[in-house]
């Protein structure tokens, strides 16, 4: 039998680079926790990964928007609360204005007390939110109202704020302007705005004037305004509950979309571990064979 020795270290070196490759992967794999080096190993694995990635990279820029707008409805829930804390004060206020016992002096106290409640109401309006912009703003305009002279509150820039984009469920409006807010109230003398409403009693209170008929009219813009309040904390209820809605399938699509990205990169350490040993302990074999065999000799063989 003729053996070829240029066949014989081939093979065998051939052998050995096979199993020092893919011991060389088994061991790249345990270290990384990753099946794959590069796309070059997996191409239409890698291309699923990536858009698992993509998709993955626009769900966190979703939550982080989701995180924002709720937090600027909670600013907004809560502005509105003292908004409604402070008209109830000025409807206090305004029946004990329309009691005709009160003497002038007491009157200027009332009327005292309600421009004290207008102040903190233009506080509130121009409160800032978490983005350091004004939460009741408009689309234009720094604040959301402005005094001028003789105390007279108007209301700063004109349209909506910009929505907050939430993925797949659209867009969300995490605040209110502050024309809705305090103004569009329908009372007695018709259209009118909760700083108007309160002011003109104070007017009358000051001047001793029409006092009783001020109050009424004072007193059902009031009412017009906390049941508009009331609407608007309805309206950021709901919004709030469509952003807790679009959290939960953000978390569970996330779930779904991590056990996909598992299945397709993640190595299986137990396998993986068990092949090592395999593939290691057949390349120590091999090489230990090749070193034996290649020092044999013709006169090894028949001596």
């Amino acid at each position: 039998m003729t053996i070829s020795t240029s066949l014989f270290y081939d093979r065998t070196a051939s052998r050995i680079n096979t199993l020092s490759t893919q011991t060389q992967t088994l061991q790249t794999q345990v270290s990384t926790g990753s099946r794959f080096a590069g796309p070059a190993d997996n191409p239409v694995a890698y291309q699923r990964l990536q858009r698992i990635a993509v998709a993955t990279a626009n769900d966190t820029n979703t939550t982080a928007n989701i995180t924002l707008a709720k937090t600027l409805l909670s600013q907004t829930d809560t502005a509105l609360g003292a908004v409604s804390t402070q008209i109830q004060r000025a409807q206090e206020l305004a029946i004990q204005a329309n009691n005709g016992t009160l003497s002038p002096a007491d009157r200027k106290v009332v009327a005292s007390q309600l421009r004290s409640i207008v102040d903190d109401l233009v506080t509130i309006a121009n409160s800032t939110d978490a983005r350091g912009g004004p939460l009741f703003g408009a689309a234009t305009g720094d604040t959301g109202v402005t005094t001028g002279p003789g105390g007279v509150v108007s209301f700063t820039g004109t349209g909506t704020p910009a929505a907050i984009p939430i993925g797949d469920a659209g867009q969300i409006q995490p605040t209110e302007t502050a024309e809705r807010v305090f103004g569009g109230i329908t009372g007695a003398n018709g259209a009118t705005n909760l700083f108007a409403a309160i002011s003109n009693l104070a007017d009358a209170l000051d001047t001793n004037s029409n006092v009783n008929a001020a109050a009424g009219a004072t007193i059902d813009g009031l009412k017009g305004g906390l049941d508009q309040i009331n609407g608007l904390r309805g309206s950021v209820g709901a919004r709030g509950a469509r952003l807790e809605l679009e959290t939960s399938r953000l978390e569970d699509t996330g779930i779904a979309r991590e056990a996909d990205r598992s299945a397709l990169e993640d190595t299986d350490l137990t396998a993986a571990i068990a092949n090592l040993q395999k593939a290691s302990t057949i390349l120590e074999a091999t090489q230990a064979s090749f070193t034996r065999l290649s020092q044999l000799s013709l006169f090894d063989y028949i001596r």
